[in-house]
């Protein structure tokens, strides 16, 4: 499912990078892990099309795989901060939001921020990008949603994919149903167009 108007989307969050300039790059990213058994699977999936993702990880998950962290890393991907324990930002003080970040990034050391489900109140967007490039997506693959079958989760997915998107999937059990239908025959769409899967370097 694409995501717009761009214009809008960039007046209500200044600094935030929805898109990328790359006509000939396609940037997905995996949020939500490491996760036992997913994470591996994604990355052997990557492997056999020699494609770069970039994983936006949860603190709390790389406390207890860090074996599974390391392998993203060693697999010549790219990893982001997504918060230790993945709350909704809107709900929480500036005080928390930051301490939930902080908590994760003294083991997820990156320049790149996602906030979960996409909530993050104006201040403490202001106070993240102090200190961190701020990701959101501009392609959002609803890989998460049980209630959409595989093959509508990958309809939304290809709609209108092209050079320079950034591509919301997730690395978790909630999401392999639909996750493990799409990412292939996304990868071979993204070929098929001439297109470079690439990790974020912002």
């Amino acid at each position: 499912m694409r995501i717009g108007p761009r214009n809008i989307l960039r007046r209500l969050f200044p600094g935030v990078v929805w898109e990328i300039n790359d006509p000939e790059g396609l940037y997905l990213t995996f949020d939500d892990g490491p996760t036992p058994g997913v994470t591996e699977w994604i990355l052997n999936t990557l492997d056999r099309y020699d494609a770069k993702a970039t994983f936006f990880v949860l603190g709390k998950n790389v406390e207890l795989y860090p074996d599974l962290y390391q392998m993203i890393l060693d697999r010549g991907h790219k990893v982001g901060n997504h918060t230790y324990s993945h709350q909704k930002g809107w709900g929480m003080t500036l005080e928390r939001y930051v301490e939930d970040v902080d908590l994760a990034g003294d083991m997820v050391h990156s320049e790149l921020y996602r906030p979960p489900y996409g909530q993050i109140t104006q201040t403490q967007l202001r106070t993240i990008l102090q200190r961190y490039r701020v990701v959101m997506w501009n392609v959002l693959s609803r890989d998460y949603n049980r209630h959409i079958t595989p093959k509508k989760c990958l309809r939304g997915t290809l709609k209108g994919l092209r050079g320079g998107d950034i591509v919301s999937l997730h690395d978790s059990a909630k999401s392999f149903r639909n996750t493990s239908y799409v990412l292939p025959q996304l990868l071979r769409k993204a070929r098929e167009m001439g297109l470079e899967c690439k990790i974020l370097e912002l």
